[in-house]
């Protein structure tokens, strides 16, 4: 969204207003869950846990807003439970936007 600010010398400036990030645009609107979670789950920070998809890969597994919500995917264990508990700290603390941002939206514009 832009909004045109005046100043006193007439002159327009434009300013852009992001949206604040959240668990909920992280974790997208049609989240992939997790079926079958078993009762006795150990979860990390109380948080989420880390399963490994048929694929190889490893993928967070989160506890809320959304019970067995998948997060973070990537090759090694360590570095999924890594940058998961930096990207919910980031969420909490409200710095995420300040070290992220969006390259390209992935939306296709014009007529195909």
């Amino acid at each position: 969204m832009v909004h045109l600010d005046s100043t006193k010398t007439n002159k327009m400036i434009a300013t852009e207003t992001k949206k604040k990030t959240t668990i909920h645009t992280s974790i997208g609107a049609n989240p992939t869950l997790e079926k079958n979670i078993p009762e006795n789950q150990v979860w990390i920070d109380d948080a989420f846990y880390v399963i490994k998809t048929r694929f190889g890969l490893h993928t967070s597994v989160l506890k809320e807003p959304i019970l067995g919500a998948h997060f973070i995917t990537g090759l090694e264990e360590k570095d999924v439970i890594e940058v998961t508990r930096w990207h919910l700290k980031a969420l909490q603390d409200g710095s995420l936007d300040n070290a992220t941002r969006v390259v390209n939206s992935g939306v296709v514009g014009g007529k195909l």
